[in-house]
């Protein structure tokens, strides 16, 4: 069985970077967010995921905080949201050949970690984007975490929330290393269950607040583990 989901990996990393062509060939013809959603929704429907969504997207949601464990999320996001995502990610995925160019043309925001003028352009670039109608979408731990275990969140996304007093909404995914695993060599079809939680004002009075969001999202992550039997 192994071999199968390898292979089924290998096929579905070449759908992967086909999407990027995709995007990166579109981009110039059809207006923005379409290019990546019509990318998006190529791997979609060429590997065989789906979704299962609980609770509401909210229409008025600037700022989106999201779990990351897969190269799937963003693709995930992408086809369920019609909003005009722009991804908050490290500097250095901008600079990676034809990657950084499917980032960098439609506007991703390149943060660099412990750089404090890098904190000043992400507050410069989130504004630019926020008045163009888009909302600011982010992994909040950095990176991939790897056990279902959140990782702690990084300072950024407080920092940009608390200065725009945005309205942000949590979303949890589950599981989706499951799925799709780039350092196992690993991918499976199934259905990636998605929850959106209750949106809420950033309060910039309430120093705790991210870390206290780290612990709910994680909540709802445990208790959606140990009460759907689909997870098991």
């Amino acid at each position: 069985m192994k071999i199968f989901a390898q292979i089924n990996w290998f096929i579905a990393t070449i759908f992967i970077f086909t999407s990027l062509v995709i995007m990166i060939v579109l981009y110039p013809i059809v207006p923005r967010p379409y290019s990546r959603k019509i990318a998006a929704w190529f791997v979609r429907y060429t590997i065989f995921f789906s979704t299962n969504i609980k609770g509401k997207e909210d229409p008025a949601a600037q700022m989106y905080l999201i779990n990351h464990q897969s190269d799937l999320d963003i693709g995930i996001l992408e086809t369920i949201s019609k909003k005009d995502l722009s991804w908050v990610a490290k500097k250095e995925l901008f600079d990676v050949p034809f990657f950084g160019l499917a980032m960098s043309m439609p506007e991703d925001i390149p943060i660099e970690r412990q750089s404090k003028t890098s904190l000043l352009r992400l507050l410069k670039n989130a504004k630019d984007r926020l008045n163009k109608g888009r909302v600011i979408t982010m992994f909040p731990e950095g990176t991939r975490s790897k056990n279902g275990r959140m990782l702690p969140f990084k300072s950024g996304a407080k920092v940009v929330a608390d200065k725009y007093q945005l309205k942000v909404q949590p979303i949890v995914l589950m599981q989706t290393a499951k799925y799709y695993n780039i350092k196992k060599f690993f991918y499976s079809p199934g259905t990636i269950d998605v929850i959106f939680m209750d949106s809420f004002i950033a309060d910039k009075s309430d120093e705790n607040w991210l870390q206290n969001l780290r612990l709910q999202m994680q909540k709802v992550y445990d208790d959606e583990l140990a009460n759907n039997p689909s997870h098991r």
